[in-house]
């Protein structure tokens, strides 16, 4: 029998961990606080802790789960920025992820998010409701013809490049490594810099993971380059994008209309009910002001099946550690 800690646990994620590991010989111990050097000795006697975007996964916090005898850190996630891997290398503690889930899940929520955004699908449900019936200032644009910008052409932005050719839009993508195979036969065009894709595209949309090359692709000084009037979307990392910067757009009117899924500072936000208080990050209250601001709660992956997928390849690397079988290819981080 495995013991696995499992830190900012949800309904959604005991449920799926459970339904994954019948059988499987896991005793799970789910906690709803986030793992950080402080509730590390909530981990005590386990062989493997599950952690997710939020968790503190820095030098302190591995060196402590090490001393724990903590064997295994699987991240239930893809992105794997918010853990210290070179400590994680000195500590000899293993760390998987979720190479891939469902690139579906969170390519159609970008979509979702541009259409809502674009066509004041958000502000005509508030005002119905209010029994106001006006049309005024819900004026959207056709996407068809227009051009959308893909940063990042993994799994997720090869999806999201495919609804929105399916749009009729004009696709270009940008990628150190682009991949020609896929994108001639669908019609999507490489730019050969990043720059050029932003001076052309009507929707910016960021499929790319957080990298020190990558912290703040969205600037002050890319967001110039960007056309007037352009809408930006971000369900990949919030460290993407310069909130300082985007706001100050949002306030000239160089960019029309942002949707997010996530935050450069949605730690201790983000997965929490903070309604009954006041929210102490100024600058997420500012981008909430904004009418042509839609902001979800890093909700993405949130799907049926990518949460099935999700446990099934966390389940099968913590029951590794018990050597019947390997590490889900493509998931070893360290």
């Amino acid at each position: 029998m495995i013991t696995a800690a499992v830190f900012d646990t949800k309904p959604y994620d005991r449920e799926a961990l459970e339904q994954a590991s019948v059988d499987r010989g896991i005793e799970w111990r789910f906690l709803e606080f986030r793992l950080t050097p402080d509730t590390v000795p909530a981990a005590k006697n386990a062989r493997a802790v599950c952690v997710f975007d939020n968790d503190q996964v820095n030098r302190p916090c591995l060196e402590l789960l090490a001393k724990q005898g903590v064997e295994l850190v699987a991240l239930r996630a893809t992105g794997f920025n918010n853990i210290d891997v070179q400590s994680a290398r000195d500590f000899k503690l293993t760390v998987t992820r979720v190479p891939v889930y469902s690139p579906y899940a969170v390519a159609e929520h970008a979509a979702a998010l541009l259409l809502t955004l674009n066509r004041k699908i958000h502000r005509a449900f508030n005002r119905v409701r209010e029994l106001n019936f006006s049309l005024h200032g819900l004026v959207g644009f056709d996407l068809h013809g227009k051009t959308a910008g893909i940063i990042g052409t993994g799994k997720i932005g090869r999806v999201a490049a495919q609804i929105l050719r399916g749009f009729g839009m004009r696709v270009l993508a940008y990628d150190p490594h682009p991949n020609h195979e896929w994108s001639r036969p669908i019609g999507v065009e490489y730019a050969d810099d990043v720059r050029v894709l932003l001076q052309n595209s009507d929707v910016v949309s960021l499929h790319t993971p957080l990298t020190p090359e990558t912290r703040y692709i969205i600037r002050g000084e890319t967001i110039q380059l960007m056309k007037h009037g352009c809408v930006l979307l971000n369900v990949s990392r919030g460290g993407l994008v310069d909130t300082r910067a985007l706001i100050d757009a949002l306030k000239s009117g160089r960019i029309a209309g942002v949707g997010l899924d996530v935050y450069e500072e949605e730690e201790g936000v983000f997965f929490e009910d903070l309604s009954g208080g006041v929210l102490q990050d100024d600058e997420l209250a500012r981008l909430l002001t904004f009418p042509n601001v839609l902001i979800t709660s890093h909700q993405a992956f949130l799907t049926r099946e990518a949460l099935a997928e999700i446990a099934r390849t966390t389940v099968a690397n913590i029951s590794a550690l018990a050597g019947q079988r390997s590490f889900v290819e493509g998931s070893v981080v360290t």
